[in-house]
């Protein structure tokens, strides 16, 4: 019923504003021109230095680059074997007892060594303190372009 009652009060609402859409159309008259800028002329005018062709960028597309990643050797052609290598990789890491089945256990050991590793007092339970030792690390900040001192250097 409650659906019903918000449907009926969202069609008034749309109706409504269609309405005040409909209403609310221009006058028609048209807009004055813009008075002409009274600019001072520029004393004087510095020429820059011409800007410097850019490097080439390496014509491999995306598509290309994932796929010469999945190409382990290299011979333009990628087999099952090499598409499925770093997925068994890291199941191997995660199959503990070698058996070949994945077990919830299994599964979760990371999950668990870290919960133990930051119950630090053993009382199965994490406290704030505790639990903001769990947090991941931040990845290192990618390094900025020190462009301003080569363009700096450039103008002298």
């Amino acid at each position: 019923m409650g659906r019903f009652l918000a449907g009926i009060a969202s069609c008034l609402l749309f109706v409504t504003g269609g309405i005040f859409l409909w209403q609310s159309s221009a006058d028609g008259t048209p807009v004055p021109d813009a008075p002409a800028a009274r600019l001072p002329a520029p004393a004087q005018t510095t020429r820059l230095a011409p800007i410097p062709e850019a490097p080439s960028a390496d014509p491999k597309s995306k598509e290309e680059k994932r796929f010469d990643r999945a190409d382990k050797d290299k011979n333009g052609r990628i087999t099952l074997a090499e598409l499925v290598e770093p997925r068994r990789k890291a199941y191997a890491k995660l199959d503990l007892d070698g058996d070949g089945k994945l077990s919830f256990e299994e599964w979760a050991v990371k999950t668990i060594g870290k919960f133990e590793g930051a119950d630090s007092d053993k009382s199965r339970y994490l406290t704030r303190a505790e639990y903001q030792t769990t947090a991941p690390k931040p990845r290192p900040k990618k390094p900025t372009c020190q462009c301003a001192p080569a363009l700096a250097s450039a103008d002298d």
